[in-house]
């Protein structure tokens, strides 16, 4: 993998995971490192995915694939804000 398909990684994951945190309603106690690392897992799945239904050999832009992608991440989001609200509630 070469340096600018790092950074492109870095930067759909971003915005994937970004995406992904503003579908999940409410306040997410979440770094931005593991919002990126979220974005970059459900770019990663959504596109196996998307190859694996078929859809995703368009010529251009895939639409289907790209929101397969945002809501994997807003589940990805929920599942760690729901593990870390858990750990963090103190138990008498």
């Amino acid at each position: 993998m070469t340096v600018a398909g790092i950074i492109s990684a870095l930067i759909i994951g971003l915005i994937i995971g970004a995406l992904g945190r503003l579908v999940v309603p409410g306040k997410q106690n979440i770094p931005i490192w593991l919002t990126i690392l979220i974005g970059i897992g459900a770019a990663l799945l959504g596109t196996v995915i998307a190859q694996a239904a078929g859809f995703a050999t368009t010529s251009g832009f895939d639409w289907r694939e790209f929101f397969l992608q945002v809501v994997l991440a807003a589940v990805g989001v929920a599942l760690v804000v729901g593990v870390s609200s858990r750990r963090s509630v103190s138990r008498y």
